[in-house]
């Protein structure tokens, strides 16, 4: 029970930290309304967050949704070791929204689950706080941000730098014109993967019910080297690391240009790194234009790990009178035009390794979830409400869409919808297994 002790105590003195920023909650004492949570997807990344859930004030990760049930056993126990009470571990997802004492949803499930079941959730009268991306594709994050508004519940997405003290400090800064006008932004991810190797059709594994995995995706064979990680790298079910990390870096882009939908988008890259299995690209750019005369630019290596700005994640801001560098945490510096430092800010809550799968450290991403708890509560607004979730999973979308057809997309700065290329289009949403479809 330690460790649920320090991470309240050190919740709270973060949060005292953070009224610089505008309509951002301090956490002072404890709330008195119990959030009851229900985690879906609890291996590797809802691992980590069910295990920050269950540290924070007056919150019960009370169930546990997972289709392996060796995940299952793993989650309850470490949640019963931290909290002292044993969730309940449920096998579907439908079973658990059923349950009339759960709160909010927890999904972090693969990114083909992420919307379908947000939307479940949202009909079943929960809040929901979704892991990046909110949707496999553009069409499904159409469709969340007006379900948000049509079972008017809450949606947060995982893009926790928008509660990061300092990375919001940074924007503050920049909005205000620390470096003047700013017209371009630079970001990046680059981390050390290994190849997959050629997948075989395979036996299930007892423990794993795939039939529940796949869900809303048309059906597939097993292969063995799909679960639990490399679904990633398949089209069929997950977005590619455009999407699996680059979301994080063209939120914060977007947010400090201060733009929502680009006018135009290209992209370049492939699987240059290894021959396997892996569809999506392990090497990409994508570039983006707004009709503010700006723009800006990502690159993911997810094959190799050496940084840009000494760092493997990053973002980087242009402007007239200088340069802004938040380095993948809850840091940043100011350059003036002749490159000379003259601000830097270091946060005092210590982040993990900021390309680690599990995520930033609970510190950090704990001020990101006491977020989504508080707005619950109603004491405060979402940090990352769906609407801005969905353009910034949007803009990864597209440049995915603009590599795989290998064309220049021309979009409508109105709502991103692309123009005048139906090959694009057709991408714009995705086929579902009979019975799973996606419906507001």
């Amino acid at each position: 029970m330690n460790n649920r002790r320090d991470f309240i105590k050190q919740a709270t003195l973060a949060g005292a930290g953070i009224f610089v920023a505008p309509n951002v909650f301090s956490f002072v004492g404890s709330p008195n309304e119990k959030v009851v949570i229900g985690m879906v997807g609890t291996n590797s990344r809802g691992w980590a967050l069910a295990t920050m859930f269950a540290k924070l004030p007056n919150v019960e990760v009370g169930y546990i949704c997972d289709v392996d049930d060796n995940v299952i056993a793993k989650t309850v126990a470490e949640i019963e070791k931290i909290s002292g009470k044993k969730p309940q571990g449920i096998k579907d997802v439908r079973k658990l929204l059923e349950i009339k004492d759960v709160d909010a949803i927890v999904i972090a499930a693969p990114d083909h689950w992420h919307a379908p079941a947000a939307m479940l959730a949202l009909k079943a009268g929960k809040h929901v706080y979704v892991e990046k991306p909110c949707s496999h594709n553009p069409a499904e994050g159409e469709m969340l941000v007006a379900g948000a508004a049509k079972y008017n519940k809450l949606v947060q997405m995982g893009s926790q730098r928008r509660s990061f003290p300092k990375v919001m400090e940074a924007m503050q800064e920049l909005h205000a014109g620390a470096i003047g006008r700013v017209y371009f932004a630079k970001g990046w991810y680059a981390n050390g993967r290994k190849p997959i190797g050629t997948g075989k059709v395979a036996p299930v594994p007892a423990t794993l019910d795939f039939e529940l995995w796949q869900g809303p995706a048309p059906r597939r064979e097993y292969k063995d080297n799909l679960v639990p990680y490399n679904w990633h790298w398949f089209w069929h079910w997950g977005t590619g690391e455009a999407l699996n990390n680059g979301t994080h870096e063209m939120d914060v882009m977007r947010w400090g240009l201060g733009v929502d939908y680009p006018t135009k988008v290209v992209s370049a890259g492939g699987r240059f790194a290894y021959k396997d299995d892996w569809e999506t690209p392990d090497t990409q750019t994508i570039t983006f234009e707004f009709n503010n005369n700006t723009a800006m630019t990502w690159e993911g290596r997810s094959c190799n790990s050496f940084g840009v700005e000494g760092v493997g994640r990053g973002v980087v801001f242009y402007g007239e009178k200088g340069t802004m560098l938040i380095p993948g945490g809850d840091d940043y510096k100011i350059f003036d035009p002749a490159n000379k430092l003259i601000k830097e800010v270091k946060t005092d809550l210590q982040a993990a390794d900021a390309v680690n799968t599990m995520g930033m450290g609970e510190r950090l991403d704990g001020m990101h979830l006491l977020n989504f708890v508080e707005a619950v509560r109603g004491k405060t607004k979402l940090n990352a409400p769906i609407s801005e979730g969905h353009k910034s999973t949007l803009l990864p979308q597209l440049g995915n869409i603009a590599y795989r057809t290998g064309a220049t997309l021309y979009c409508d700065p109105a709502n991103g919808h692309i123009k005048d290329n139906p090959k694009a289009t057709a991408l714009w949403k995705r086929e579902y297994e009979k019975g799973w479809e996606m419906k507001l």
